[in-house]
């Protein structure tokens, strides 16, 4: 994005990007046909239980004037129009947990005084509204979004991280609040005597447990040893929504033997109730505020507006982080400009407003990747066998798959140098037929092997549409429809799915990974490198690893700390915005300007596995786990791992003559471009342990150089 501050040209420049795609962003979607419907379905899961959550909590907190109605109802509203005429269809736009306290705070404000009341609150709030819009107005005018380009990724994935936190706080306080008695609950009932209330919290902490394993251990289906491959791919594409529905159904299971209200469930009214739709007539009591107040709404107005434009830029910004390798333009002024219009409408509708939230913006962009690489290598698998059925040598082999790559592309992505996936394994391929004898030879499984290779052939990429945010938006508005069958969800399983939310927006994390990496033991970090890990870990000291985590963790504690001050709680996105001056004044007085790059980089960086001799006795060698076509793409994206990053697998075909023992040091372009770092040996000083006679023996590896894919790589001494 240009850093401009130009009135005006960021969003102009914004319609002018958006404006070459619009038509593909459509018909993009359309092609993915029915596969659109695991990121769809899952993103709509994701995006309306918390929403449904906050609308219990606004009913409880403003005496029934806002519900999960009106929560739906906005995130519907808000997501349709985004979804036609927004800028980045990749954002999604929900009522969040700030939202939900400032509405909490202006409530208790203005149902003390007798000229505002609880009869004159939603018109008080849609003065804030107002003035929340025209400050957005000014905002994205002034082209304020410029600034995210300074959130670098220590701003980023420490906000991330506290938004992990906050969902993970609302789980456990649910599930604690089940032990207790509910608000406004008349005392008499059998269900709230204490044993029975014992028996609800522990029923509670069973579907809560349960709903939370059983989603995780989903989302790694295409990793199982059982079931056929389509099997596996069905549960992992749609094992949440349906792990939501199975743990619903045992709530039941007890339903006769005990009193009503256990477990407890979602309380709403329904949408044709009166007091689900009286707020809508709002916009005829704004004349009634009093002046004063009118002018008094500037001043939650601006701590509104701050929050928006803070949360809604740093989602976009997540969703389109470079990993993703996303080849639309962004729209972060447009998109601030469009909030500004979804603010007054849902400010002169009674109903609180929706803004880009998080973690469920990039849930949606790793879900899309997922399609697009299950799509290119449908594509990609279909004409390899064709191209081989009619006896294509190598070169017609990768011609007719470089056509078919290219179909699958949008119209901008000629404008842009192809991506080198398709070229590296092409090389690595006819180097090996060369070495063999077969490079005019028709091809086979000898030489090129469909089920393996094809996935080391694709870059990550992102199916970039507009049609699975607005599928998901239709969804929430049935969700409205079906308060009635919503309402039998227990409360229990939303806490359950609510820390799901927090643990599958951690992997992938720096920030959360270093933490893990600080309580790993000395004598353990050497497994750190037998896997694939960020390049950070073999050219910065642990000393300065450990130092950075430290800070950040101290800063998140202090975010995390402010969040319940009950006022003060909602302006948390301040001290993120004062990391932009920190990161760039303060801290290069502490850290080296190479380990800041490093630790703060742009990209998510990986370095290729590093093997390790390591064995005790005899009976244990360097073990290197094998996936086929299915678990390769859960590797990539769907095991948990959260963000998608950029790494080259080595090409390794059936007839390789070397073992994979030899084949364990992994090339890798990306780490082999960059500059040798003396840290490297002293890194690996940290080495695999062996058991002898005499207690622990060290036993090191030296650091593996690139190898050419096709021959024996070098073999490993032991010092």
């Amino acid at each position: 994005m240009e850093e401009t501050f130009v009135p005006f040209r960021g969003i102009k420049n914004d319609l002018k990007g958006r404006l070459l795609c619009y038509k593909q962003d459509w018909t993009s979607g359309l092609r993915a046909g029915i596969r659109i419907l695991a990121p769809t379905t899952y993103i709509f899961f994701a995006s309306a239980i918390p929403v449904i959550s906050f609308g219990e909590q606004l009913e409880r907190e403003t005496d029934g004037t806002l519900t999960a109605v009106q929560t739906l109802a906005s995130t519907a509203l808000c997501g349709i129009i985004h979804s036609i005429v927004g800028g980045q269809p990749l954002l999604i736009l929900g009522v969040a947990e700030p939202t939900v306290l400032m509405y909490t705070f202006m409530f208790n404000f203005a149902k003390d005084r007798k000229d505002l009341g609880p009869k004159l609150f939603l018109a008080w709030t849609g003065w804030v509204c107002v003035w929340t819009a025209l400050l957005l107005f000014l905002l994205a005018v002034l082209g304020a979004c410029s600034i995210i380009n300074r959130f670098t990724r220590v701003a980023g994935e420490l906000f991330g991280l506290l938004i992990a936190m906050l969902f993970m706080q609302q789980a456990i306080r649910g599930v604690v609040e089940e032990f207790r008695i509910p608000e406004r609950e008349n005392l008499d009932q059998p269900a709230l005597q204490p044993s029975w209330r014992f028996g609800n919290g522990m029923f509670a902490l069973v579907l809560s447990f349960g709903l939370l394993l059983t989603a995780l251990r989903s989302r790694k289906a295409r990793s199982w040893r059982y079931g056929s491959g389509w099997l596996r791919g069905l549960i992992a594409d749609y094992g949440v929504p349906l792990m939501v529905l199975v743990w619903t159904a045992v709530s039941y299971i007890p339903v006769n033997n005990v009193p009503r209200g256990i477990p407890r469930r979602l309380f709403s009214p329904n949408p044709w109730s009166p007091n689900a739709y009286s707020n809508w007539t709002v916009i005829k009591e704004l004349v009634n505020v009093p002046p004063l107040y009118i002018v008094g709404a500037f001043i939650p107005a601006t701590m509104i507006a701050v929050l928006y434009y803070f949360d809604h830029s740093v989602a976009s910004q997540l969703a389109q982080q470079k990993e993703f390798n996303l080849k639309k333009p962004a729209s972060y002024h447009y998109d601030l400009l469009l909030l500004g219009f979804l603010v007054i409408v849902c400010g002169l509708l009674g109903i609180p407003p929706s803004n880009g939230v998080i973690p469920q913006s990039p849930m949606h962009t790793k879900s899309l990747a997922t399609l697009k690489h299950q799509l290119l290598r449908n594509k990609l698998v279909s004409t390899a066998r064709k191209s081989m059925d009619k006896n294509s040598n190598l070169g017609q082999l990768y011609q007719n798959m470089q056509e078919a790559y290219n179909e699958m592309q949008t119209p901008l992505v000629y404008q842009i140098p192809p991506a080198l996936g398709l070229k590296e394994l092409k090389e690595s391929t006819i180097q090996l037929a060369s070495s063999t004898g077969y490079i005019d030879a028709p091809v086979d499984k000898t030489v090129f092997d469909v089920d393996k290779d094809i996935d080391d052939l694709l870059p990550v990429e992102v199916q970039e549409q507009r049609l699975s945010n607005l599928l998901q938006s239709l969804m929430v508005v049935g969700c409205v429809a079906a308060m009635p069958l919503l309402k039998k969800i227990p409360t229990s399983v939303l806490w359950g799915y609510f820390a799901f939310m927090a643990i599958e927006s951690l992997p992938g994390n720096q920030f959360w990974e270093r933490i893990l990496l600080l309580f790993t033991a000395p004598s353990r970090r050497y497994k750190v490198l037998e896997d694939y890990h960020a390049s950070f870990v073999e050219t910065v000291p642990f000393k300065t690893i450990a130092a950075f985590t430290l800070f950040q963790t101290v800063y998140l504690l202090l975010c995390f700390g402010i969040t319940w001050i009950p006022i003060a709680g909602v302006l948390f996105p301040l001290l993120i915005m004062l990391l932009v001056p920190v990161r760039q004044y303060l801290l290069p007085k502490f850290f080296k300007g190479a380990h800041l790059q490093d630790l703060d980089a742009a990209e998510y960086e990986e370095a290729p596995a590093i093997a390790f001799n390591m064995s005790f006795g005899e009976q244990e060698n360097a073990r290197t786990t094998q996936f086929d076509s299915a678990e390769i793409l859960d590797e990539m994206v769907t095991r948990s791992r959260g963000e998608v990053r950029r790494s080259h697998s080595p090409k390794v075909t059936s007839s390789t003559p070397t073992s994979l023992e030899d084949l364990k040091p992994l090339y890798s372009p990306r780490v082999s471009q960059r500059a040798y770092s003396p840290r490297l040996n002293e890194l690996r000083v940290e080495r695999s342990p062996r058991r002898t006679g005499k207690g622990l023996e060290i036993k090191q590896t030296p650091s593996p150089r690139p190898s050419i894919l096709g021959q024996s790589s070098n073999n490993f001494s032991s010092s």
